[in-house]
């Protein structure tokens, strides 16, 4: 694929002029970084999170099995 080049970012700023004008560009820029530092930040999270840890705790802690004997009986079940 080709880049746009200095045209096509030339093109751009004048299109984002003409649809937001000059006065709602600095607010979308913020909102736009700050979307990017979030995501970064949430990613960051994801991938140091240590795995051991994850492991461990699914380990210690299975999901207790309830029969229908230990439900109390007057109680419907959704359906």
């Amino acid at each position: 694929m080709s880049s746009i080049g200095a045209p096509g970012i030339i093109l751009l700023v004048i299109l984002a002029l003409l649809l937001f004008g000059p006065n709602k560009l600095p607010e979308l820029g913020r909102a736009v970084g700050r979307t990017f530092r979030e995501f970064k930040d949430g990613a960051r999270e994801i991938i140091n999170e240590p795995e051991p840890a994850k492991r461990s705790e699914a380990a210690a802690a299975p999901a207790p099995q309830t029969l229908a004997a230990d439900l109390p009986q007057d109680r419907k079940l959704p359906e």
